[in-house]
């Protein structure tokens, strides 16, 4: 019995550090974000992130791509969540996909700033290249809070020597017909636009292009 019992200890053994290696060899994607990258409304399977990690498989890349996306979270979520995702998944890659609920809560653009610069140290500081994906906010908040706003997210960029996607939703901003009844989470229709727009930049990583 002492035999069987070490024989399948021995197996389990080999058999984790296989899966290991293999999973040490993926590129693998951290995306932090909000309900945009939860896919808020929708299956997950139809959201933009997934659609991503499917085409870049479909397309023999080996990558997997780690959905951390909290619906509602904010830029100081994030930071307070990333030390322990950094752990736990080791990224290549980290998507911040933050900040559009700071603006919607009217929270100082400063501090958004400060927060996605502190998260882009935390995944350099692991080894993670950083791609930050930024967001407006509708016009009812004036011209000089869009504006602080808007442009925190290529200040956090260029001071943390990030990549910047400048707006997320831009392929789909000014059509109504891609948003769900509330007018602000994208569709279903939207996610594939969504993931084409992200995409290009995602793979320029993962194939050292960037």
């Amino acid at each position: 019995m002492k035999m069987i019992a070490l024989l399948r200890t021995t197996l389990l053994l080999g058999a984790f550090l296989a899966a290991f290696s293999v999973r040490a060899d993926t590129y693998t994607v951290l995306v932090m974000g909000d309900s945009i990258g939860a896919a808020y409304g929708l299956p997950e399977e139809d959201g933009w992130v997934h659609l991503a990690e499917q085409t870049l498989v479909e397309e023999g890349l080996d990558v997997q791509i780690v959905n951390a996306s909290i619906s509602g979270d904010t830029t100081a979520g994030g930071l307070r969540r990333l030390p322990d995702a950094m752990e736990r998944f080791e990224p290549d890659l980290l998507v911040i996909e933050l900040g559009g609920n700071d603006g919607l809560r009217g929270y100082q653009p400063a501090t958004m700033q400060a927060n996605l610069e502190g998260m882009a140290k935390i995944a350099q500081d692991g080894g993670a290249d950083v791609l930050i994906a930024g967001m407006m906010i509708p016009s009812n908040y004036g011209p000089a809070y869009r504006k602080m706003f808007s442009e925190a997210f290529g200040k956090a960029a260029e001071n943390s020597d990030s990549t910047l996607l400048p707006f997320l939703l831009e392929p789909i901003a000014t059509e109504r017909d891609y948003f769900q009844a509330d007018g602000i989470h994208p569709s279903a229709d939207a996610q594939p636009l969504i993931m084409e727009h992200v995409l290009p930049l995602i793979r320029n990583f993962i194939t050292g292009n960037s």
